[in-house]
């Protein structure tokens, strides 16, 4: 379940994490990497699979609340900093299955979920809130957003790599409800009191149904995945961002 703001306060925070609070039953867990806004690396993703393998286990845990810090961002996708070292397309598959097994125990958490999204969700930033994080690439993950939003705002969101606004989302019922900002953590806290009054063993069964729903016959896309990072076109693409500067498409 989703619900969006437009505007939050910021945070100079100089952080690069992932972290767990639990308070009345409710599992806050906030992806605090405001200098890129929010943008996961490979630490941040480590973290979340341990923190839902935690609450996986954790019978206080009754909701999860997903957020970003900083108001500016959700989640941007990846950390593209982080593909500046990658030397052959192994690399990117190495990758991607990593992603995968992060985000593993996010998709079948036994408790309702909520993501509160105050500014963008971007790439990866999508994957949390269609699973309630990750690379777009993965068959998974592009499996979950056509699923939610359908095949034809998916083509628009990775072939003209369009925002979509959050209008539109909600409109397809990709979000539930859209809130000013000052209103978005009371409405997230009133659905999480709603959703904890209902039958907890309904609620997971019934989630961990959808998920296996989901990740049912998915195509191995191994060979697509291996073209994308072992181009040329992708080392520009991360150079040309980390300078800073529109990126030189050869198709090589």
């Amino acid at each position: 379940m989703s619900l969006m703001s437009h505007s939050a306060p910021q945070s100079n925070a100089p952080l690069a994490q992932v972290y767990l609070e639990l308070r009345d039953g409710i599992a806050f867990i906030t992806f605090d990497h405001v200098a890129a806004r929010n943008a996961m690396t490979v630490e941040m993703y480590q973290s979340l699979r341990k923190i839902c393998e935690d609450l996986a286990k954790n019978p206080a845990a009754r909701i999860a609340i997903l957020r970003g810090a900083g108001g500016k961002s959700f989640v941007s996708g990846s950390d593209i900093a982080q593909f500046a070292n990658f030397e052959t397309s192994e690399d990117g598959i190495r990758y991607e299955a990593g992603i995968d097994a992060y985000l593993a125990p996010l998709a079948m958490l036994p408790i309702p979920t909520i993501a509160v999204i105050d500014g963008m969700a971007i790439g990866g930033g999508l994957v949390p809130i269609a699973k309630t994080l990750g690379n777009c690439l993965s068959a998974s993950n592009i499996a979950l957003l056509v699923a939610h939003l359908g095949i034809h705002i998916v083509k628009r969101m990775l072939l003209l790599a369009e925002l979509v606004p959050a209008k539109e989302l909600l409109d397809q019922g990709y979000l539930l409800a859209t809130y000013p900002a000052q209103e978005l953590e009371s409405e997230a806290q009133a659905l999480a009191k709603r959703l904890s009054q209902l039958a907890p063993i309904t609620q997971k069964v019934s989630k961990l149904t959808l998920a296996r729903l989901m990740s049912n016959h998915l195509p191995n896309c191994s060979d697509l995945i291996r073209e994308c990072y072992g181009s040329e076109d992708f080392k520009e693409g991360v150079a040309a961002f980390l300078a800073g500067k529109p990126p030189t498409w050869t198709g090589k």
